[in-house]
Parts: structure tokens; C-alpha cells; sequence
């Protein structure tokens, strides 16, 4: 069995300038529709972005940065102290002593070994730096021993 391309040419159609304009226009429509980019997907905001990659000429936008992990995580004092020292380099005492009392506010509703203890050591000294305190030399592991002999 042989096949022939003799009668398909005689009775496709010869496109005309116009249909082929046509279909060129179409081809580059397609391309084009084809080419549009689609936004990248955003990165969920995680507790750790107060401090991520932050630059002292960029502070207002590390801070802007801070207040939607603050919000994403109202009941956790952990952005709260982040964003405390975003305040404390801008110079802003008030606004960062703000943030340290409701830190340590949301730490008291927290069971003892439910928050990280640095965590929990660094709101307390803060609090105490905002109201004017010394803190307490922490002692280091096995002071007791060497001060008794």
C-alpha cells in the first residue's frame, strides 16, 4: 500500500496574505499571553524576620518588617523583644519599653518551661534597663562552690 500527497495538495487551501497576517497574529497573541509572569509566591512571615538581615540605613523598613511579625504573633513576646532593639537603634526609648512590658506581660501567662529561659532572662533585664534598674549579675555555674572555700 502506497500513499501519496498528490491529491491533499490539490485541495488544501492556499492561505492568502491576509490569512496568514491573520495566523501571525494570532501566533504572537499566544506568545505574549503566554508570557506573562506570574507573581512569585510570598514567604509566610516566620517569628525569626524582626532580625533578619537588618541594615542601619534600612532600619524604618526592618521595623515595618517587625510590625507585621508582631501582628502575625500577638499572644508571642519573642518578636515583641526583637522589635524592642529595632526601637532601642532607632533611638526610640519609649516605643521600645512599650514593646519589653507587653513581652514580659505575655511571658507571665507563659508556664515556666514553656518558654525559652534567654528568652525569658533577656525580658527581664530589659524590663529593668526601661525602669531605671541594675540588673542582678546572673552567677555563673559553680560560683557557689568557689565563694564557700
Amino acid at each position: 500500500m502506497s500513499v501519496t500527497t498528490e491529491g491533499f495538495r490539490r485541495h488544501a487551501p492556499i492561505p492568502t496574505r491576509h490569512g496568514r497576517q491573520r495566523t501571525a497574529a494570532l501566533i504572537v497573541v499566544l506568545l505574549l499571553a503566554g508570557c506573562a509572569e506570574e507573581p512569585l509566591p510570598q514567604r509566610p512571615i516566620s517569628r525569626e524576620d524582626c532580625l533578619r538581615t537588618v541594615k542601619l540605613e534600612e532600619l524604618p523598613a526592618a521595623l515595618e518588617r517587625c510590625d507585621k511579625v508582631v501582628a502575625a504573633f500577638p499572644k508571642d513576646p519573642g518578636p515583641l523583644n526583637e522589635r524592642f532593639l529595632l526601637h532601642t537603634l532607632a533611638g526610640d526609648t519609649a516605643a521600645a519599653c512599650r514593646d519589653i512590658a507587653t513581652a514580659t506581660a505575655l511571658a507571665a501567662k507563659v508556664p515556666r518551661g514553656g518558654l525559652d529561659p534567654i528568652l525569658r532572662q533577656d525580658l527581664e533585664v530589659r524590663l529593668k534597663s526601661c525602669r531605671g534598674e541594675e540588673p542582678r549579675p546572673t552567677p555563673s555555674p559553680g560560683a557557689h562552690e568557689r565563694s564557700s572555700h
